[in-house]
């Protein structure tokens, strides 16, 4: 899969409602995993059946991207307005590390590039600037 920058939001706990809604505008069915199926979260946690990551495929070049803010799990407070990241997604690993390094020169690496439960590698920073940025390096089968 090529680089490709998308926006990734952020919602404190209807992230289904939402992703249900954006795909009955658009025509799409949205995807979605909970925390409880990556054992993100004990099975027993109340939050087990929230969203740790959605997407709708409107178009190859219309993707949106959303999760559940769970208290304690991001390094901010949720508020309208921090959340939003723009996620740099795809399989070109020295491609995404070198902006991953690059965004973080003056900024604050949230979560360093590493291997997460799904599979690939994940990282988060603020750069410089202010702006969340979101990383996923998708791992071939094999890899």
């Amino acid at each position: 899969m090529a680089t490709g920058l998308h926006p990734y939001l952020n919602f404190p706990g209807n992230t289904r409602e939402v992703m249900e809604f954006y795909g009955q505008v658009f025509g799409v069915e949205p995807r979605l995993s909970t925390f409880g199926e990556f054992n993100a979260v004990p099975a027993d946690s109340e939050h087990a059946d929230k969203v740790m990551h959605s997407s709708l495929e409107v178009t190859d070049l219309i993707q949106l991207f959303a999760a559940d803010h769970l208290e304690g799990m991001a390094p901010y407070e949720f508020q309208p307005g921090n959340n939003i990241n723009l996620a740099l997604m795809g399989d070109e690993e020295d491609r995404i590390r070198g902006y991953f390094d690059g965004l973080a020169e003056g900024g604050n690496v949230i979560m360093p590039l590493e291997r997460q439960v799904w599979g690939d590698l994940y990282g988060a920073l603020i750069d410089k600037f202010g702006i969340s940025w979101m990383f996923n390096i998708g791992q071939s089968e094999g890899a």
